[in-house]
């Protein structure tokens, strides 16, 4: 599977999709890039006069890359697994925020994977932006259910 089939086969689209480029994936983890647009319409109202992206949607940008495209593609990798009515619990996360991010700012967020075991997937994630100062870090689990191993 390509990097780039890999993200269309996120269950996700715009403007909930936090995935732009995957740099690097294997089976040890992930590599993959997101701008957080100007444009997008949760900065009119966080906060007034002086936007910065929140932090949940920072996480769920470190849960789409670090997670999600990680566990599609050790799933795919182990055969038998389809995407159809694919369903994506997140389990647990704690993560540590320590700068913002501004919007129009492009983050890098690398994945290393714990453990992978009956479906669930726990990573630990890192996020840095532009000037690669780390923006946030922690720890992200999730579960993979689809039709193949329901």
């Amino acid at each position: 599977m390509t990097k780039t089939e890999l993200i269309n086969q996120l269950p996700y689209g715009p403007p909930f999709l936090f995935v732009d480029d995957l740099l690097e994936v294997n089976s040890d983890g992930v590599v993959g890039t997101y701008l957080f647009s100007e444009d997008s319409d949760f900065y009119r109202g966080h906060f007034k006069g002086a936007p910065v992206t929140p932090g949940v949607l920072l996480t769920e940008c470190c849960a789409q890359i670090g997670v999600v495209c990680l566990g599609i593609y050790l799933l795919t990798e182990e055969g038998g697994f389809t995407v159809n009515n694919m369903q994506i619990g997140m389990s647990s996360s704690q993560m540590d925020f320590l700068l913002p991010v501004q919007p129009d700012e492009k983050v890098t967020v690398t994945s290393k994977k714990i453990y992978f075991r009956f479906n669930k997937l726990k990573c630990a994630v890192k996020m840095h932006n532009s000037k690669g100062e780390l923006v946030c870090k922690g720890e992200i689990s999730g579960m993979f259910k689809s039709d193949a191993n329901a």
